[in-house]
């Protein structure tokens, strides 16, 4: 395999030492953390379901349930099983995981926080969690608009590991 792999930004490319899920020939492999301290980790991810005015009014009086509430069990549903659907996440014993869905101006706003201790970290099952939940927000409304945008799938912040804090900045959802 080339030494370089290909940044699908189509921004820098980066060596594969860099990337821990890929070994020294480049081929991709789950990576080995038994080895890693076990230590508390935490990650809220967001995402934002844009809507149109219509929508927002008849979210109340859907016929299919409250929206937002299914959301929520469907993300915390969702982070349970990441392992099962992101082929190099290890599957975590999860000590906490909540999901909030709330109106604002323009759509939905959605919340995912998941924490575990172990020896690596709970990222995904945060951004499983909020993308989930913003695809059943999608479910439970399209039949109103079929032009619903999922925006801004993103990690807020996490904490614990060897690479400590991480807080995105000014601009978040």
């Amino acid at each position: 395999m080339d030494e370089k792999l290909a940044d699908v930004s189509g921004g820098t490319s980066c060596s594969p030492e860099t990337l821990s899920h890929y070994d020294e020939s480049g081929r991709a492999h789950m990576v080995d953390v038994g080895a890693k301290p076990e230590t508390r980790r935490e990650a809220v991810a967001g995402a934002f379901v844009e809507l149109s005015a219509e929508v927002l009014r008849a979210l109340p009086q859907n016929p299919k349930g409250d929206p937002l509430a299914v959301a929520r069990f469907a993300g915390i549903q969702a982070a349970k099983r990441t392992s099962e659907l992101i082929p190099m996440c290890h599957p975590l014993m999860l000590s906490f995981v909540d999901v909030s869905a709330e109106v604002v101006e323009g759509g939905v706003r959605i919340e995912a926080t998941a924490a575990t201790v172990a020896g690596t970290g709970v990222e995904m099952e945060a951004m499983v969690a909020a993308t989930i939940a913003a695809l059943t927000v999608y479910d439970m409304t399209k039949a109103l608009d079929k032009g619903i945008r999922i925006q801004e799938v993103v990690l807020l912040r996490k904490s614990g590991g060897k690479s400590g804090e991480y807080r995105r900045g000014q601009g978040d959802i």
